[in-house]
This record gives C-alpha cells, sequence and structure tokens, in this order.
C-alpha cells in the first residue's frame, strides 16, 4: 500500500460516489470512514453537523488525515491547520467554486498545497435560480401571490423577458451560463468582464470592462452579479450603480453578498426603483433577522442554497475524478485555485 495515492474523503459522500473515486485508478486507496465525518442536514451537505466523537475515534480521525496524499474537501476539525496536521499532503479538491474568502480567513493561501475548486459545477443551477428570479419579477409573481390570497381576480398587463437588456457581471463558468440561457430566450444580454480580457461567449451582444459598470448598466432592466469575491468586486454594486437601472428593474445576486453595498440595495428597494431583489448571498450569512430585507415584499430570501441541488455530489465526484487521474499521470489540473486573483 505504500506506492498508492492515499485520497481521503473528509466530507460526507454517498457510497456510490466514493465508489467511483475508488474505481479510477487501481494505484489509489481511499480513505473513508463516515462514522467520523460530519452528518449531512440534506443531500449534497458538505458542512454537515460535526460528529461527537470519542477520544479513541479523534484519534482515528487524526491518524487518517495524517497519513493522505490528497483530501476530497477540507478537514472538518481543523480547516486551517491542515498543513501542519496532514503532513503528507499536497492538493485539496474544494466541494465549492468561490473559496476566496475560506482561503483568506484560514491563511491557507500561504501553505504549498495545491488547491482545486469546483468551479463550472453549480453553473447550471445558479444559471436557473437566475432565470427563476428574473421571470419572477418580470411576470408580476408578487402580485399574483397577493391577489391570489385575497381572492382577487384582476386583469393585468405583464412584461417580456424577450427584449429586456439584462447586464451579467463575471464571465466565468456561471457567467457563461447566464448569457447562454437568457440570450436562447431572446433577452439583450450585456457582459461585464475583468479589464484587459478578452471573451469569445456567444450570445453576449456588448461587453463592458468593470471599471465602466455604470455605462454597462445604463437603462438596463435587469442585473445578474455571477462575479467572484475579489479586491475589485467588493463593493462594486452600490447606489450610483443602482440608479443606473431602469425604474423597475431586477438584481439576481449569485455571486457574494460583499460585492453588494446593502444599504443602498435596501434604500433602492424601498423606493421602488428597483423593482426586485432576488438574492441567494448576503454581507453577513445567515441573514441577520433584523435585515429589512426579510419584511420587503420585492425581496425573495434563498438561504445560500441556489447551486445546491440533488446531482450536485455526482458532479464534483465527476470533476474529482478527472483531476485524479491527471494527477496520476502529471498532467494540469483543472480549476487550480490562484492565490494572486483570489478564485
Amino acid at each position: 500500500m505504500a506506492d498508492k495515492l492515499r485520497v481521503l474523503v473528509a466530507s460526507p459522500l454517498e457510497p456510490e460516489h466514493v465508489e467511483a473515486i475508488r474505481a479510477v485508478d487501481p494505484r489509489i486507496e481511499v480513505l473513508y470512514e463516515p462514522d467520523l465525518l460530519p452528518r449531512p442536514r440534506y443531500p449534497a451537505d458538505h458542512t454537515g453537523i460535526d460528529p461527537e466523537l470519542s477520544e479513541a475515534d479523534l484519534q482515528r480521525w487524526r491518524d487518517l488525515r495524517a497519513s493522505a496524499h490528497v483530501s476530497f474537501d477540507f478537514d472538518w476539525l481543523d480547516r486551517a491547520g491542515m498543513p501542519y496536521n496532514c503532513p503528507e499532503l499536497r492538493w485539496v479538491q474544494a466541494t465549492s467554486a468561490g473559496i476566496g474568502q475560506f482561503v483568506r480567513r484560514t491563511g491557507l493561501g500561504d501553505s504549498d498545497l495545491v488547491l482545486t475548486t469546483a468551479a463550472g459545477v453549480h453553473a447550471v443551477p445558479l444559471a436557473e435560480f437566475a432565470l427563476t428570479g428574473v421571470l419572477h419579477f418580470v411576470k408580476g409573481v408578487p402580485d399574483l401571490t397577493r391577489w391570489q390570497a385575497r381572492r382577487h381576480w384582476e386583469r393585468y398587463t405583464t412584461r417580456g423577458l424577450a427584449g429586456l437588456r439584462l447586464v451579467v457581471v463575471g464571465l466565468g463558468g456561471i457567467g457563461r451560463q447566464v448569457v447562454r440561457v437568457f440570450s436562447a430566450l431572446g433577452v439583450e444580454v450585456v457582459g461585464v468582464g475583468r479589464p484587459g480580457r478578452t471573451y469569445d461567449i456567444p450570445g453576449l451582444a456588448e461587453l463592458w470592462p468593470f471599471t465602466e459598470i455604470d455605462d454597462a448598466l445604463a437603462g438596463a432592466g435587469a442585473l445578474v452579479l455571477a462575479c467572484p469575491l475579489t479586491e475589485e468586486t467588493e463593493g462594486l454594486v452600490g447606489e450610483r450603480q443602482f440608479a443606473a437601472l431602469a425604474p423597475g428593474a431586477v438584481l439576481v445576486n449569485i455571486s457574494r453578498g460583499q460585492v453588494v453595498d446593502e444599504g443602498a440595495l435596501t434604500e433602492a428597494l424601498a423606493t421602488r426603483h428597483l423593482g426586485g431583489a432576488f438574492l441567494d448571498v448576503f454581507s453577513t450569512e445567515p441573514l441577520p433577522p433584523e435585515s429589512p430585507l426579510w419584511g420587503m415584499d420585492n425581496v425573495v430570501v434563498s438561504p445560500h442554497s441556489a447551486s445546491t441541488v440533488d446531482t450536485e455530489n455526482r458532479a464534483i465526484t465527476e470533476l474529482f475524478a478527472d483531476n485524479l487521474r491527471r494527477w496520476l499521470d502529471g498532467r494540469p489540473l483543472r480549476n487550480v485555485y490562484d492565490r494572486e486573483k483570489g478564485y
């Protein structure tokens, strides 16, 4: 066994996916002790409820992590301590696409560990969430819900999605899928990406850099945030950017809460200049009970769950299996975390 690549499964994973990892190559030894892992609260829960372990079981876990060369997810017991607690460890496959904040918070960016993200795995469900959010307000679902509760029948005129000007901020895997979905429905999709970058994305009507976001937003009826949180995107959208949008515009945030000035967002919603917000992320999570966003009838609060679908573990396992083959063959890994860029 000494010549085998020891792969630790460090967060809950269904047995069939563990077997898929084991089947990648006979040179792999999978270290999987589900009784030592957090208990998942729902399918594809990679955090779970920490187990109450005896000292003997805790030592079993310490021994497992200390022998691992590769880890599927971060150590639930001591994430920041992985460089010290796992002396054989060389690479960690994350189960999240956006790990920049986590890496900075834990200091793992200062280690020699190779980190790979789950970028691309969540593109389809997040694009579906974005479409749901824009349609929710464009088609007047809040009004219909209120009228139904009052048994009130009233003919009304709805808006059309086709022909709407929609701005997508962030043109990675998620943003590209958002462009694909909306452009297929006749939406005029405008992209906002990194300055100096070129993007070849079918369905994109215009391309603007982050530095000219105000011009990109002028008169837009919807805004979808799909960018990573970096120094250049923190606080990117505030009072001035909301004012640039068309009256009644819709915001969908599938990025990170800190990309938006939440005070300016609340004000734009209260004045109804912003017609609605479909939010999966917030500056503080869980969203505090005292936040005014909870009580606004033009806001939908999602508990940072838009990317979590029942097929997520299968998709992450497929990505990990491909990366394992690349690791064993000495080929470049997919989704290597860039410490300079923060994603």
